[in-house]
This record gives C-alpha cells, structure tokens and sequence, in this order.
C-alpha cells in the first residue's frame, strides 16, 4: 500500500494507503471505534470496526491516548470529520501501547502544564502556534533574502553587552575569564556592513531581567537587520515594510491555524504601510492625559505601551527617546542632544513593542565618549570603535523579537506559548 501523510489525502480520496501517527482521542460505539490520528502534517478521522479488525478490535477499544499506530485504510471525504476527511481503516498496527497520559480534557494550572510542556506541545492548540511561528520565520528569511540581504551567523560568546549590563548571562570560559551570552547580534552585524552592505541574522539572545511579565523570556529569539548608508528615517519605512510583509504572508498562509486559535485577524489585515507615528515627548503627554504620572525621562514600561497601542489600529512608532534610557550605540538627535534617533515599533491590541531599532552612532569620538559615560571599559569596545575608523557611514538597524510577534499575530496572552521550550526566571524545565 502506497505510504502517504495526512495532508495529502485530498490527492488520496478513494485511494487505500498507509499512515503513521499517534491517537489524539478516541470513542467507541458498540463494534465500531473512532480515533483521531495525527501524523505530524495534520488529521483524520480513522473508523474500525470489529467486522474488519478481528480480535485486535478489543485492544484498539481499548487504546491509550497517545499510542504510536500504523494504520492502512481508505480515503473517503467527510466533512463533518476533523480535517474532512476519513479513513475507513482495513488493517491497524500498535506501533507503542502509551501510558495512561498524563494530560486530560479537565482544566490544567499554567504550571502543570509548563513543568510538561514537552508533551504540552502535542496538543492541537500548541502545534497551531508553532506553525504559526515557523511560517513567520521563513517568511522573515524570505523578506530578507528578496531584498538583498545576507544572512550573518552572530556569536553566542560576547565579551562585550550591546543592551543592558545588568541583565547578562556570564559565563567561565576557559582561561580568558568571563564572557556573556549574547543580548543581540547587532555589533557584529556592523561589522559585517562594509563587506555586505545589507545584513541580517536570526538566533537566539538572552537577558537576565528578573520580570515575570507576559511579554518577557530569559531566553529569545530575534530577527536583527543592519543596513549601510541609512538613516533613521529610511530604518522606519524599511521596518514597515519588513513587518507588513511578514505579517501578510502568515496570516493568509496560516488561516486555518489562526481560526483554530479563534484568532480575529480583522486588525492584523491594517497592518500596511504607513504605521502611526508619535515622538517620545507625544508619548508622555499622552500617558498623562490617560492619568499616569509618568516623568519626561522615564523609560516606557508594559503598561504604558499597552494603553499607547489601544489608542491606534495598527502599529505605531515611538520615535526619539531620552538618550539615558536606551544604549550606548544609539545616535544623537542633531537638533537635540538629550535625545536619540531611534524608534520602538508596538503592535496593537495592547502587544506592545516588537521592534525596537535606531540609527546608530557613527562618530568616533562620539561614541567613545558615550561608551565612557556609559561606564564601559573603551578597551573591550576597541574593535567596535574601529568600525568608526576604517570608513564609517550612517548606518542603522532593528531588531524584531520573535515571540512577541507570534504572541500577536495568534493573539497570545503570553510569550511562553509563543516558543517551544520557554525560558522564564522562574523555569528551565524540561
């Protein structure tokens, strides 16, 4: 019999083939048994009878959750079945007879489900997130490669921070003392402008922030994209493309997924050029007016963004913020030093920031100086500083956090089911 996977049984109908998978669920009725089988690709209802089965009928009645099978049937179109289609199964092996598994139809606590995430991911909810987040990535890498980026494979070892020095990782490494796990790829990434002029990378990063809101991961993945000879106004109109694009794309690729998910994608479908635009100082006035008392100078925090983005029907950006509460390498504003040009990119919906990206700095001595004001031991930059030297350019770049774009695009109340194995301060296992 001809081996086939679920998803292409709208090309088997009729057809009697084979497939390998796991019973999802599972019901009797008298001499006849209906499981619900997937393969990985999608999945099917499987009818068995005892007529056709024989004496394994009994042990198929009987099956665990989660049981591995090989099942030879054929393909009949039924819309009323999960996937709509059928298999009217001849022949069935029990490939592993499961234990008694572990997750159930009543309500589990968010912990439980953590602590078994590594089954948790089997669940049809959780494996609609992760085809969401695989599609969003290839696209990602498509929109990159069709506009001709290279792609720059980043260090995990840093010895330098391009963030914020009290959220690192350290780590022992060998002889040479301490080093950090990486919280971006974006100084090696300018390194590489000269050479390529456009650059991308997509890994994993990692920040120590003791917070346990929804939005935060100590592990992450982003997207990050350096451009030469751009400036801050070009960065913005480059990131909405970029985010229109991807967010396009997914959603008409992943339709069924985001319908199982009962995702309304009603406000994901505005999410097209051009994106609202605020300044830093339009920002405060506007958290004022809504009863927060928020100071010029502070940084935003989730609360903040989340009454921001209710304000507007698609991404917004936040242009120009103080220079104390953003990094190091971010360029000053000509026309008012206390400021940079940079800007956060929030999703609607109450998501918050997604992006956050910047011109960078690509004076010397300027950066010299900031780096000293910044605390930091100019030595350890020595090869970043040379960038400025052998043929400095304006140059900018962003950085699109992974999760948080899942999160909005499946409409997630939390980052963790935006990744397969999250990474909180509270949790490493499994």
């Amino acid at each position: 019999m001809e081996q086939c996977s679920i998803s292409e049984f709208p090309a088997q109908e009729g057809k009697t083939v084979t497939i390998k998978g796991w019973v999802a669920n599972r019901r009797s009725s008298g001499k006849v048994s209906f499981l619900i089988i997937r393969d990985g690709s999608g999945i099917c209802q499987g009818v068995v009878t005892k007529q056709d089965l024989g004496d394994v009928y009994n042990e198929v009645k009987k099956l665990p959750l989660e049981s591995s099978v090989i099942a030879t049937g054929t393909v009949v179109q039924e819309t009323k079945a999960p996937g709509g289609y059928e298999m009217q199964i001849q022949a069935l092996d029990i490939v592993h007879k499961a234990d008694e598994f572990p997750i159930g139809k009543k309500e589990h606590g968010p912990d439980f489900l953590l602590s078994h995430r590594h089954l948790w991911v089997r669940s049809a909810r959780q494996a609609a997130i992760l085809r969401v987040r695989d599609a969003l990535i290839r696209n990602i890498r498509e929109y990159f490669y069709n506009n001709g980026f290279t792609l720059v494979d980043t260090p995990i070892f840093t010895t330098t921070y391009g963030e914020d020095s009290t959220n690192l990782f350290s780590v022992d490494y060998f002889d040479l003392g301490k080093v950090y796990l990486a919280q971006t790829g974006q100084l090696y990434l300018e390194a590489t402008l000269p050479a390529l002029g456009k650059v991308y990378c997509l890994g994993p990063t990692f920040r120590a922030e003791l917070s346990k809101t929804r939005r935060h991961l100590t592990e992450f993945w982003m997207a990050e994209a350096e451009v030469a000879f751009c400036d801050h106004k070009e960065n913005l109109a480059l990131q909405e493309d970029f985010v229109s694009y991807i967010v396009q794309k997914t959603i008409k690729e992943k339709a069924s997924e985001l319908v199982y998910l009962e995702r309304d994608t009603m406000q994901l479908e505005k999410t097209t050029p051009p994106f609202h635009r605020i300044s830093y100082d339009e920002a405060i006035s506007l958290l004022r007016k809504k009863g927060s008392d928020i100071q010029w100078g502070a940084d935003l925090g989730g609360d903040d963004e989340t009454i921001i983005t209710k304000l507007f029907d698609k991404p917004v950006f936040i242009e120009n913020y103080p220079k104390k509460t953003k990094a190091f390498y971010m360029k000053q504003d000509p026309d008012r030093p206390e400021c940079v040009l940079c800007a956060d990119l929030l999703a609607p919906e109450g998501y918050g920031e997604i992006i956050g990206g910047s011109q960078r700095e690509d004076n010397y001595d300027v950066l010299l100086n900031t780096i000293k004001d910044n605390q930091l031991d100019p030595d350890r930059y020595k090869w970043y500083l040379d960038l400025r030297q052998y043929g400095s350019v304006p140059h900018s770049g962003f950085g699109l956090g992974i999760e948080r774009c899942v999160a909005w695009i499946c409409g997630l109340k939390h980052v963790r089911e935006a990744i397969p194995f999250p990474r909180m301060i509270y949790r490493a296992y499994p």
